[in-house]
């Protein structure tokens, strides 16, 4: 039986789960600031992946194991604690730019970050910018048509 993947697209309002999930009023607005900036960056308008990421274009990847699905090519989650940022791909662009961002934490794939204010938001378009062109070179991404802008 294949495994389905709990984050995938949904019909949630993107504006709804913000007004409902995000408390704090500062994380709220740069909520709403990361959806202007990323929907500007991407050319994709945002949705919901599962509960809680806000996702910008969608793109397919298939592992070597076999396991596939689909995801935003960026996007990013107000996590209680801190933003989760899903912007980042491994290229030597953004490793070089990386160390200028600002204030964040980092695992494998994810960038964390407090609040907007700790970071530097034209260093964040550039690695935005860098992942889009990541994921359209290596995987099938709806970035390949810029013209399809209602589908997540």
């Amino acid at each position: 039986m294949a495994k389905t993947n709990k984050t995938a697209w949904t019909e949630a309002d993107v504006s709804g789960f913000v007004n409902s999930y995000v408390e704090n009023i500062e994380k709220k607005a740069d909520s709403f600031r990361l959806i202007e900036l990323m929907s500007e960056w991407s050319g994709f308008e945002p949705k919901m992946w599962g509960p809680s990421i806000i996702g910008f274009g969608s793109y397919h990847y298939k592992y070597a194991s076999g396991h596939e699905g689909d995801a935003p090519v960026i996007g990013f989650s107000p996590r209680k604690a801190e933003f989760s940022l899903y912007i980042y791909s491994p290229t030597e662009e953004s490793e070089q730019i990386l160390s200028s961002l600002g204030k964040f934490k980092m695992s494998k794939a994810c960038i964390y970050i407090k609040k907007l204010s700790d970071i530097d938001i034209p260093i964040l378009e550039r690695l935005c910018r860098e992942s889009i062109a990541y994921v359209n070179e290596h995987h099938e991404c709806a970035c390949h048509d810029q013209s399809v802008k209602d589908k997540p």
